[in-house]
């Protein structure tokens, strides 16, 4: 099986503890798995547009382990605890990362997240190679 986890600096508690890797290098495509916005003490900032900034810096560095960046992104799923309350904030802090060709996107409202006082968990599919 041609696979390979991607695992940056500063990731390997998250790996041991949930048996996760941040993400997979796989028959062309990167693979990351959903992020929320906590710092790198593990700590979750009450303030939203933090949290956003915080997941997609943690995607960006998945990214770059596998020698990509957010041009890279063709799919992006987002899990919201209370979307509509915050939805324009996060596309605005999602453009500061996206640009054209814009990656599909599907935003989703859920009740609650693995994560005490997460808002918001990214995840995305990377291409490795153009079209």
């Amino acid at each position: 099986m041609n696979r390979r986890a991607l695992i940056p600096d500063g990731t390997q508690a998250a790996v041991n503890d949930l048996n996760i890797s941040p993400g997979i290098l796989s028959h062309g495509h990167v693979f990351v798995t959903g992020m929320t916005g906590s710092r790198s003490d593990g700590s979750m900032p009450e303030n939203i547009q933090e949290q956003f900034h915080l997941a997609f810096e943690k995607i960006g560095l998945v990214l770059a382990e596998g020698g990509l960046d957010f041009s890279a992104v063709v799919e992006m799923t987002s899990y919201h605890v209370g979307l509509r309350a915050h939805f324009e904030t996060f596309r605005d802090v999602r453009s500061d990362y996206v640009r054209e060709p814009y990656p599909a996107w599907t935003a989703i409202e859920v009740a609650g997240l693995r994560r005490e006082g997460a808002v918001v968990e990214i995840r995305v599919v990377a291409a490795t190679a153009k079209d």
